[in-house]
């Protein structure tokens, strides 16, 4: 009897250590991290201050002549603001290329996404550091989010609640966008934006504007940004 608790205490404590050690080497991404990526992906030559590309990239499609120059150069280009590419939005209109997107990394080894993205398609190599590489991998791989539970896809409407998305803009995005959503004057109006390209404000709003001091919301809960896009969606269009 004793030698069976003796036992069962030993197999205890050997799983419990197991187990420290397995969790005390995964590394967890923290949500500032996966922001950065996200704005990368959104503009990765803003954020790491490289010069804007000129030409088009190697691996844009001849078939798609409505675009060129940097603004080939951008993931949301071909993968989409919804991360869907060619099954998203981004199924027809300027951005048609016919390009999947990258949802199937979501959960994905961020390490691999880094060795595609140094590919001879992607040639991103020698643009990103490797620190910043990786903070895009680990937005590809771990801050994708199913923007279908938050968006209508066909209404293009918000889920959110309004009344309470007033409350959070009035305190978090009033000053650099003004009560009515007109500024900053270089952009178009948030209502007249959000209702055209929510998948594009919702990734803005999680992760925040390349380049600029705007925050992303990203470690607030999910209903938060569901809650600001629906108040934004109100404000004026023009």
């Amino acid at each position: 009897m004793w030698f069976s608790r003796l036992w069962t205490r030993r197999c205890i404590v050997m799983t419990i250590a197991a187990l420290s050690f397995v969790f005390a080497n995964v590394a967890y991404a923290d949500e500032g991290t996966i922001a950065l990526g996200g704005k990368m992906y959104d503009k990765w030559f803003k954020v790491v201050g490289a010069p804007k590309p000129e030409e088009t990239h190697v691996a844009w499609p001849s078939s798609n002549t409505k675009k060129k120059g940097n603004a080939t150069h951008r993931c949301k280009a071909c993968h989409g603001w919804d991360y869907l590419g060619k099954d998203g939005a981004y199924s027809s209109g300027s951005y048609q290329t016919g390009i999947a997107g990258v949802r199937s990394f979501d959960g994905g080894n961020p390490v691999d996404v880094v060795a595609i993205l140094k590919d001879s398609t992607h040639g991103f190599g020698s643009d990103m550091s490797d620190a910043n590489l990786m903070a895009l991998a680990t937005f590809v791989t771990e801050g994708q989010v199913d923007m279908d539970k938050v968006i209508d896809r066909e209404a293009k409407t918000f889920a959110g609640d309004p009344v309470q998305g007033k409350e959070y803009y009035g305190t978090m995005c009033v000053n650099c966008h003004g009560a009515d959503g007109m500024l900053p004057k270089d952009m178009p109006p948030l209502g007249k934006l959000s209702n055209k390209n929510p998948w594009e404000v919702m990734h803005k709003i999680l992760n925040g504007q390349p380049g600029e001091g705007m925050p992303g919301l990203r470690a607030l809960p999910m209903q938060v940004t569901s809650d600001v896009g629906a108040y934004i969606q109100t404000l004026p269009k023009e």
